[in-house]
């Protein structure tokens, strides 16, 4: 179960590296932070394979409102 968290949590800062590259107008904090926030959404939630791509989903719609 720590393996999964790890590689899970790999994944998420993988996801702030590539949207923070996406949306060089944005902060990177603010990225993290949107990502962070969305991830967070996610807690409590029995599977989690497919985490990291729900919240890279969220957070890039949740970037282009703000980037416009």
């Amino acid at each position: 179960m720590i393996e999964k968290k790890k590689s899970e949590q790999t994944a998420i800062g993988e996801v702030v590296e590539r949207l923070t590259n996406k949306h060089p107008a944005v902060p990177p904090s603010t990225v993290a932070d949107i990502v962070h926030k969305m991830h967070a959404k996610f807690d409590g939630r029995p599977v989690r394979d497919f985490v990291p791509l729900f919240v890279e989903r969220h957070a890039r719609a949740e970037l282009a409102k703000i980037s416009g």
